[in-house]
């Protein structure tokens, strides 16, 4: 079955070269039939002619021909094709014909003879690590929805969230690891919605001292407190007909917390300093890095509260389980730093672009932003090698899946790659995994 053709521009094009009529006629069938747009050409000078008229996604030619070799048009096509992939086929398998195939510039070796099953799963390798690499060096479309940059099924499950949130005024509850877009998603919600014209207000609840949070949410009137000149209004009523959105409810206080749930089942709040009950209609969106139900169980976030955020619940998945979002990513943030910083688009090398998919990301997309802002103003050329990435990524590897794994195998392997990628910090570690150190060592010392 061939790999999805749409994840490419167009149709996928191959042209096949083969001295031998009845090996181009058996790959001919056999890719068409996989849906596949194939060419045929009987030698180099007629594959030159070819490539000179026509653009092709893959070329598949034969070692040994008369007149001229493979070799030969796989350095005419590497010294002026760059955004091609070649794979050599030969009936004269060694291991000194793949070498130098491979030091030519064909990534790809098949040795005659070989099944249909086999040249086609050769041909899926190649068309999705040519889809890839267009997608991070923007030959492909890069999808957005709602301002959002992915394409994963994932983030198209999210983009159905917004949308049904966006048509009502709900409480809405975003919950996804620290980096992962909560604030862009809950501003999508508000400006797909009715209040689009209204105010925005995005609050930390983190970065507010506790003896201010309530005074900052509510306001406070003249003489409050020391200090408190005049009379003020809090973000409820700054965003009054529009959207509050609060990042980060999980650390707010059990008093807070309370305050809080008043305000959203009576739609009234009460200044600091003042007994009058104050009308608002602010519609909340809230956000948390944290499992809200793991704080429920140890007393440290209301159930009641909970279940009145909870009314839309939109979980966003972290990058390392969006696929090639993170390649649409790369795209999105090197052209734009590229034309901030007026410096050229970078294009990676095909290893860094598989060590960054291999990489866990514990930042998530904020790592991946600020790492692709590094790279175009460091690198001294437009070529990124995987030599230009930081330590942890040129040493990370997909983790392996075996289905021999027992559990225990699987978590122990996912406990070593989660301290590899922190560089042994158990305190990383550990807020990964969501589990505490304690857990974190009991685990690590129950493996050796």
């Amino acid at each position: 079955m061939a790999i999805e053709p749409e994840r490419l521009a167009g149709p996928i094009k191959i042209l096949v070269v083969d001295d031998a009529a009845d090996a181009r006629e058996v790959l001919q069938t056999h890719l068409e039939d996989a849906g596949y747009a194939v060419r045929t050409c009987a030698g180099v000078e007629e594959a030159l002619q070819a490539l000179d008229r026509g653009v092709f996604d893959v070329i598949i030619t034969d070692l040994r021909m008369p007149k001229a070799n493979g070799l030969e048009l796989i350095q005419h096509v590497r010294a002026n094709l760059q955004d091609v992939e070649i794979m050599m086929v030969t009936g004269y398998p060694s291991i000194e014909g793949a070498v130098e195939a491979v030091k030519t510039g064909a990534e790809h070796y098949l040795a005659k003879p070989f099944t249909e099953q086999e040249l086609l799963q050769a041909v899926e390798a190649i068309v999705d690590k040519l889809s890839r690499k267009r997608l991070a060096h923007g030959s492909a479309n890069a999808g957005s929805t709602h301002g959002i940059v992915g394409a994963s099924s994932a983030m198209q499950h999210v983009f159905k969230s917004i949308d049904k949130a966006g048509g009502n005024t709900a409480t809405v509850l975003i919950a996804g690891e620290s980096g992962t877009g909560k604030e862009l998603v809950a501003r999508a919600i508000h400006y797909a919605g009715p209040r689009r014209t209204a105010p925005f207000v995005s609050v930390n609840c983190t970065a507010i001292p506790e003896n201010l949070i309530e005074s900052e949410l509510f306001g406070h009137v003249k003489g409050a407190f020391t200090g408190a000149g005049n009379t003020r209004a809090g973000f409820f009523e700054i965003a009054e007909g529009g959207t509050l959105f609060l990042d980060e409810i999980g650390d707010a206080s059990l008093a807070m917390q309370g305050k809080l749930l008043r305000a959203i089942q009576e739609k009234t709040i009460y200044k600091v300093g003042s007994s009058r009950a104050v009308q608002v209609d602010t519609r909340l969106i809230v956000a948390t890095n944290k499992h809200l139900p793991q704080l429920i169980d140890k007393g440290l976030f209301r159930e009641d509260l909970y279940y009145r955020i909870n009314v839309i619940d939109i979980p966003l998945p972290p990058l390392r389980e969006r696929g090639d979002d993170l390649l649409l990513l790369v795209n999105h943030f090197h052209d734009r730093f590229a034309k901030d910083l007026d410096r050229p688009v970078p294009v990676f090398s095909d290893e860094a672009l598989r060590q960054l998919m291999a990489y866990h990301w514990p930042g998530n997309i904020r790592e991946l932003e600020n790492l692709m802002q590094k790279l175009v103003l460091m690198c001294e050329g437009a070529r990124i090698e995987s030599v230009d990435l930081p330590p942890q990524m040129r040493a990370a590897r997909p983790v392996a899946r075996r289905l021999d794994y027992s559990l225990a195998e699987y978590e122990a392997e996912y406990i070593r790659e989660v301290l590899d990628s922190v560089q042994g910090n158990k305190t990383k570690a550990a807020a990964i995994l969501k589990i505490d150190r304690k857990t974190l060592r009991e685990k690590i010392n129950g493996r050796r």
